[in-house]
């Protein structure tokens, strides 16, 4: 047998992981499959996703519980278990945010480069509006969104490019990535407020976003005076 022949891909099931865990009584099998699930997602460095743990737990376990479990243990621990960007991610719980800070200088989870306030407008309405081209957001904005901020907001991780847009030139559209999700501490885009209901209720208009006025969840790690979309 040739060495290609036997080389096992990395994603692959390991051939000697027993999963199912039949020797054990039930109880010790769930404690198993428990520290199993824990250890992959506190390995990770990015959040971890349900295929994922499925490769080490047996065909019966029920991941949903393994994670109510989990976090209930983790309950009076400065840490704990969130669902994030379609995964499962341990992160600092909030109350300790200035102890970080004052350890490290950073705030607790903050990852990438502070956004000015015309960076967060732009990807707040890519978030929303997705797919979109740049050319309409410079329309929405009424100015030009230039290439340059695209760039960082593309070298933050932030954004990419989707699909092509059927319009003249057929330009790029940008959408959002895991990597924002994450960021802002969300497991779906679902989870954003709902636009129509902001607007309804008075919270929200495309005047009040051109004017700067933005959600604190797109707002408070971003505070740079800068209302105006760059050229």
């Amino acid at each position: 047998m040739s060495q290609a022949s036997v080389r096992r891909k990395p994603d692959d099931q390991p051939a000697l992981l027993d999963t199912e865990l039949e020797h054990l009584p039930p109880e010790l099998r769930w404690r198993e499959w428990m520290g199993r699930v824990e250890a992959v997602i506190f390995a990770a460095s990015e959040p971890v996703a349900r295929e994922v743990l499925a490769r080490v737990v047996g065909r019966s376990c029920n991941i949903d519980l393994i994670i109510e479990d989990i976090r209930a243990e983790l309950a009076g621990r400065p840490y704990e278990l969130v669902a994030v960007a379609g995964g499962w991610q341990h992160r600092t719980k909030k109350a300790f945010g200035d102890v970080i800070h004052a350890a490290f200088g950073t705030p607790a989870g903050q990852r990438t480069k502070e956004l000015s306030q015309s960076e967060a407008l732009v990807l707040m309405c890519i978030a929303y509006f997705q797919p979109i081209t740049r050319g309409e957001l410079s329309s929405f904005f009424g100015k030009e969104v230039s290439r340059d901020l695209i760039g960082v907001l593309r070298a933050q991780d932030l954004i990419a490019s989707g699909p092509r847009s059927p319009q003249p030139g057929v330009p790029y559209t940008y959408l959002t990535t895991k990597n924002f999700l994450s960021q802002f501490g969300l497991d779906t885009l679902r989870q954003l407020p709902d636009f129509e209901a902001l607007e309804d209720a008075g919270l929200l208009s495309k005047e009040k976003l051109l004017a700067g006025d933005i959600m604190p969840a797109f707002s408070s790690n971003h505070q740079n005076a800068d209302p105006e979309i760059e050229d």
